[in-house]
């Protein structure tokens, strides 16, 4: 199967690329703005979502208790965010993880910066017909995603589970080509991340972010694989800003707020605490070891 651009598909629990909040070249922002906010004024986009949502909405409420005034635009576009900071219409995005950033980054030759982490939104393997990896028959045909970012995260589960052999790569690196052995002749069937939990009932297993999983009743507990901790770190959700934006008073609030007790109380009630917070890791120091 062809691969699609990376740019459209490579990221991992954000919205739907549809453009329905965009018109023309410009993003319509209900709140009028069309720049980033001034003096007490902190503009800031994210795609709509309940792990981007709801934090937002109580880090809103915090900052309002202090003075400041959070005006979010909602938006279900992955292209946009970023060049919509970079050019200055907004201070911050709230959309997406640190691989994503940085070949972001790289192919439009912008620098925004991870300011600091929300979340982090590991990957399993699930099946609708199936209690185990070891239960999945020859030829059996695997979901996974179609990005490079992403790609990769389901065939490390399997190489770890003895199903496959697969040549030195890291995870955002690998993909069906770095397969060097496969003895049980398993099937790949690539989606792009949004319709995998729709074609899980179409395929024996397959990958699914943590959330997209909860969303179709799966829980950690029933999953064949799941992703551990150290293969998620590049999948870590940042709010990422310009680098003149970083270390400034607006970027400090930011932080605080969305890093309070209530977002950490959200986030464990959450489907059962499935998305981890590490609020204790620099995504500067991540980001340069991807």
């Amino acid at each position: 199967m062809q691969r699609r651009s990376f740019l459209k598909y490579a990221l991992a629990g954000a919205g739907a690329v549809t453009v329905s909040t965009m018109t023309g070249c410009g993003l319509v922002n209900p709140g009028g703005a069309s720049a980033a906010g001034g003096g007490k004024t902190i503009k800031i986009i994210v795609t709509e979502s309940a792990p981007y949502q709801e934090p937002t909405k109580i880090a809103k409420k915090l900052l309002e208790a202090k003075g400041w005034t959070l005006e979010p635009t909602y938006v279900t576009d992955i292209i946009q965010p970023n060049l919509a900071v970079a050019n200055g219409e907004f201070d911050a995005n709230f959309f997406q993880h640190n691989a994503y950033l940085k070949q972001f980054n790289q192919d439009k030759g912008l620098d925004n910066v991870g300011l600091f982490y929300v979340y982090s939104a590991p990957g399993g393997i699930w099946s609708d017909k199936y209690k185990s990896l070891k239960e999945l028959p020859d030829g059996a045909k695997i979901g996974i995603p179609v990005d490079p970012a992403n790609n990769g995260r389901a065939l490390f589960m399997l190489r770890d589970a003895g199903l496959l052999e697969l040549s030195e790569a890291t995870v955002i690196h690998t993909s069906q080509k770095n397969i060097t052995a496969n003895p049980k002749k398993l099937q790949f069937v690539e989606v792009d991340q949004q319709s995998l939990a729709k074609t899980l009932p179409d395929v024996d297993a397959g990958f699914l972010v943590a959330r997209m999983a909860a969303d179709v009743k799966h829980t950690r507990a029933d999953a064949l694989a799941f992703e551990p901790d150290a293969n998620q770190v590049p999948f870590r959700i940042v709010v990422a800003g310009r680098k003149d934006f970083a270390g400034s008073e607006k970027a400090a609030a930011l932080k605080e707020a969305y890093q309070s007790s209530e977002v950490k109380a959200w986030f464990a009630n959450y489907q059962s605490g499935i998305l981890p917070t590490p609020w204790d890791q620099d995504p500067a120091a991540d980001v340069a070891k991807l």
